[in-house]
């Protein structure tokens, strides 16, 4: 039996781990090189600091006029924001001496001096003091009451005004687990039922899709090595049917996933029609990974490393059928399972993925044939990434024409409110944010 993990160790590496984000750097990233026994706490820990994190940069600069650097300072502020009262009986919950001692604790593991531990232990103290005093006087700040960087909040309103506020109240809720069930190798009922004798409370979403009440690693999952299933939020579910349906393509229709990885909406595609599909990705590393996907799933596709939009390196000269351009983006839509995105964007990234996305959309659309249909989507909420961007292509090329489509689909966005589907109430915490543009190539003249 393994011994219990000391709260201590985990803080500790929590620790490095925000300082990495801080630093620049993906949580994905940095979590897949965390010790395997340390990871599921670090992970937690993690998840629970960054969707509380401009509260706790706050609370730091009301705590001490000169507050640390580095490792001291994010674990100063992992320890804050498990002191909050929203920390309180939830997924890391600690009683509060016990984040005060296993702080103090951690950061002799950190290897910081040993003067700190006073200082970190008076800040924490002194919280447990003033608790009411100081969460008022942080509330007035706009950046520590909505947990996003000021920029976003900005953005965000100006974009949604209507909405801004449920959408950065959202992003700070954890996702549900969504599965997509491989319809080519198991029907969802039956798929459902399985589950259901196995344990795992589940209700069926969308077209394809079971939301699960708990997560649980994919490996517990039945048929997760037999193809089954993939994990696949239902937002993302949509590309598929929106793409093809209506569309009319006959079998071995000539279709292209234009920035395919890790290849969700590719195995959708071949699990709902039988296609000549190619899928591009920039990145040979990202390809293998789009290969390994298909691989489980049973599903083929040709795959090539290449830039998208140099269709003068991969395109053959053949007009495809249609095309899906998931577009690279801020990722705006997704902070609920990526609370890490908004530390680490930009103001500025918006108007350079923008003008990414415009260099894509500009060199496929000739690739596509006449009548054929070109759905463009990213996981944002951005208005210049969704609405604006394609607002000023339909501009420019007279020959394309909106279809319906969804348009910016909100976080947490209950999902019968786009498809009638029926979700069990419980498990209903919406999609995540996503945009969908359904453009269809007019013949000329």
């Amino acid at each position: 039996m393994n011994s219990p993990i000391p709260l201590s160790d985990q803080l500790a590496a929590a620790a490095r781990t925000l300082l990495a984000v801080e630093q620049g750097r993906s949580l994905t990233d940095v979590l897949a090189k965390t010790p395997a026994r340390l990871r599921p706490g670090v992970q937690a820990l993690a998840f629970h600091a960054l969707r509380h994190w401009g509260e706790a940069g706050v609370l730091i600069g009301l705590l001490a006029d000169r507050p640390p650097e580095g490792a001291a300072r994010a674990l100063l502020g992992l320890a804050l924001t498990l002191l909050l009262p929203q920390a309180v009986g939830g997924n890391v919950s600690y009683a509060a001496h016990t984040v005060v001692d296993q702080s103090v604790q951690a950061l002799a593991q950190l290897k910081l001096p040993s003067g700190l531990a006073g200082f970190v232990n008076a800040c924490l103290r002194r919280y447990l003091r003033e608790q009411d005093e100081l969460l008022l006087k942080a509330g007035e700040d706009l950046q520590a009451r909505w947990n996003h960087p000021f920029w976003w909040v900005q953005r965000v309103r100006r974009d949604h005004p209507q909405h801004w506020q449920a959408i950065l109240a959202a992003n700070n809720r954890p996702a549900p687990m969504v599965l997509r069930v491989n319809r080519r190798r198991v029907g969802r009922d039956d798929y459902l039922q399985t589950l259901r004798a196995q344990g795992l409370l589940a209700e069926p979403v969308g077209r394809d899709g079971i939301t699960l009440a708990q997560a649980v690693a994919v490996g517990l999952l039945p048929g997760w090595e037999q193809g089954h299933c993939s994990v696949q939020d239902l937002a993302a579910q949509l590309a598929a049917p929106l793409l093809l349906d209506g569309a009319d393509l006959p079998a071995g229709a000539r279709v292209l996933d234009a920035c395919a990885a890790p290849g969700g909406k590719t195995a959708h595609l071949l699990e709902c029609a039988e296609l000549d599909l190619l899928a591009l990705d920039v990145d040979p590393q990202r390809c293998e990974r789009i290969r390994d996907n298909l691989q489980r799933l049973g599903l083929k596709a040709e795959l090539r490393a290449a830039d998208a939009a140099e269709t003068a390196r991969w395109w053959d000269g053949r007009a495809f059928d249609a095309i899906l351009l998931d577009a690279p983006c801020t990722a705006s839509g997704i902070v609920r399972r990526h609370p890490d995105v908004r530390w680490l964007r930009r103001s500025g990234d918006i108007a350079q993925l923008a003008a990414q996305q415009l260099r894509l959309l500009e060199a496929l659309w000739p690739t596509l044939g006449a009548g054929g249909r070109l759905l463009y989507c990213t996981c944002s909420v951005f208005k210049a990434e969704g609405e604006q961007q394609v607002r000023d292509f339909l501009q420019r090329h007279l020959d394309a024409q909106l279809l319906p489509s969804p348009g910016h689909l909100m976080p947490g966005e209950p999902a019968e409110a786009l498809l009638g589907a029926s979700v069990g109430s419980d498990n209903l915490v919406g999609m995540d944010g996503f945009f969908y543009a359904l453009l269809l190539k007019r013949p000329a003249g």
